[in-house]
């Protein structure tokens, strides 16, 4: 007894004395195997909705978790985000709550040096002083 591929997809190995293999049987029987069942993204138990990645119950709480919030929205502000959309964050009211806070081990006086250390125009400078000291030296 040989092997053979299938005649219908020709991707896998069958006994010459089988019709096709077993993939290609069950998708004739209409079958669906486990890897082409696509679960719902948020309960992880239920197939999805063609087309959605949710299923039909999830979709319908969305849905109606959508319409009341809207519902809300148009009674109290008609201002067009919801508090829930924005995922109840509190927003930044200035620059002191994002920056960290710097430690007095360094000096004052020292800032100014490290800064000017680290410009990109100094280091613009120096990098074509170098270019240019390396074009003298090549032509030499």
């Amino acid at each position: 007894m040989g092997f053979v591929k299938c005649p219908r997809c020709e991707l896998n190995y069958i006994e010459e004395s089988e019709g096709y293999c077993k993939i290609c049987k069950r998708e004739m029987q209409g079958e669906l195997s486990q890897d082409d069942v696509e679960l719902c993204t948020i309960c992880n138990e239920r197939r999805v909705v063609p087309g959605k990645d949710v299923c039909y119950v999830c979709l319908k709480e969305m849905n109606a978790a959508n319409d009341s919030a809207s519902d809300l929205q148009d009674d109290d502000t008609g201002s067009g985000v919801s508090g829930n959309a924005l995922g109840e964050v509190d927003p930044i009211s200035s620059m002191d709550e994002i920056m960290p806070e710097i430690s007095d081990d360094i000096p004052g006086s020292e800032y100014s040096e490290i800064e000017n250390e680290l410009s990109l125009d100094a280091m613009g400078e120096e990098e074509s002083e170098n270019d240019a000291d390396e074009d003298e030296e090549d032509d030499n």
